[in-house]
């Protein structure tokens, strides 16, 4: 599997007029193609929001720090891979593909055993078509500039 960091950003706006910011990654075509990453994983933090709907800074630096950590445990255990991160109205989703559940929880847990507790909840679901992420990568995607 080909595995890179290239992300896109994109400001959309949410059902009640916030500004959600998408991240996407990119080039993950080895993933998606494989068959294998059949079951979508929704991680979901609603948190304390400022008045444009983004997160107080201690917890965006606890985000940052969490998805850094959850980045880094997929990258060597290729279980899963983080395919969107979504940041405000409140709340901040992490989207993971994976082909198994009980092997993702495992990483998943040990990669933020270091961090604080977060309160997330983690919805997963099977999306053998990547239907969320072709949606959001049609909605949102902003090409790199090489």
């Amino acid at each position: 599997m080909k595995y890179t960091d290239k992300w896109w950003s994109y400001p959309a706006e949410s059902e009640s007029g916030k500004t959600i910011i998408v991240t996407g990654r990119d080039k993950i075509d080895d993933f998606r193609d494989s068959g294998k990453y059949v079951y979508r994983i929704d991680v979901t933090w609603n948190y304390n929001a400022l008045p444009d709907g983004m997160p107080e800074e201690e917890d965006a630096k606890l985000m940052e720090e969490a998805t850094d950590a959850l980045i880094e445990a997929f990258k060597k255990d290729r279980v899963a891979v983080m395919t969107g991160i979504y940041t405000g109205d409140g709340r901040r989703d992490w989207v993971f593909y994976t082909k198994n559940l009980k092997i993702f929880s495992t990483v998943f847990n040990r990669a933020l055993e270091e961090l604080p507790t977060i309160p997330i909840v983690i919805e997963a679901s099977e999306d053998t078509d990547w239907e969320e992420y072709t949606h959001m990568r049609e909605e949102t995607y902003v090409p790199d500039e090489e």
